[in-house]
């Protein structure tokens, strides 16, 4: 699948003063929306190694590389209510705790899936922790390209999300097999990086679309998540 490049036609989707962000369709169009920052808590300072992204990529940050402790909370949001602890078998990946909405429950997952959630009304999430050869610009650009490809009529559009001082977007579209049946889905993505590499951070929230309460869920699942460091 081709990477599109953002352009300059406007839209209004999630439109708000301040970082330029995509929208995309599996038709191969790519336009500029406007949308606000999130929030920050800043990652350990750096004293040695840094990365200075040039992309368009939204929410691709300067990458801070400082020796970390082991366990260290590096990400620490207020989390009011519930929350699960998504954790895979690499002992070197950093642990994850999202919040968890009202009437929702969490299981363990297996692979790279870190934690299985789900909720009322067949909504369902997946927290996944993958390792990842890519910098922040190539992790995205994958993550959404395969995004796009799992239906064959998709939807796509991006915010800027960086978490903690660490890369990151929101994602947010459709899926349809067929116009008449379709599922909404909401997704947080962070590229992490560990004193031994880098990973991929994915929470994933979908349901049939027209759901009630998705938004509500996927906002709470989708916020600024608890990053751990072993």
């Amino acid at each position: 699948m081709t990477r599109l490049v953002c352009a300059a036609a406007a839209v209004v989707l999630l439109a708000a003063p301040g970082v330029a962000a995509c929208a995309r369709n599996s038709d191969g169009t790519a336009v500029k929306v406007e949308a606000s920052t999130s929030s920050t808590v800043l990652a350990p300072s750096a004293t040695n190694v840094t990365d200075t992204p040039e992309s368009s990529e939204p929410g691709v940050l300067e990458t801070t590389r400082a020796p970390i402790p082991p366990d260290a909370t590096v990400c620490r949001p207020e989390q009011p209510g519930p929350t699960a602890v998504a954790a895979v078998a690499d002992p070197v990946a950093p642990k994850i705790r999202v919040r968890v909405p009202p009437g929702w429950s969490s299981t363990p997952g297996t692979g790279d899936v870190g934690a299985l959630l789900s909720g009322p009304d067949d909504m369902v999430a997946e927290v996944t922790i993958a390792a990842t050869p890519l910098d922040p610009t190539a992790a995205f650009t994958r993550y959404g390209d395969d995004v796009m490809a799992r239906y064959p009529i998709s939807t796509l559009s991006l915010l800027p999300g960086d978490v903690c001082g660490f890369s990151g977007q929101k994602l947010m579209g459709t899926w349809a097999r067929d116009p008449d049946e379709s599922l909404e889905y909401q997704d947080r993505i962070a590229h992490i990086w560990t004193n031994t590499g880098n990973y991929l951070v994915a929470v994933h929230v979908e349901a049939p679309s027209g759901t009630p309460d998705f938004d509500a869920a996927a906002s709470v699942l989708t916020d600024e998540f608890s990053i751990v460091i072993p």
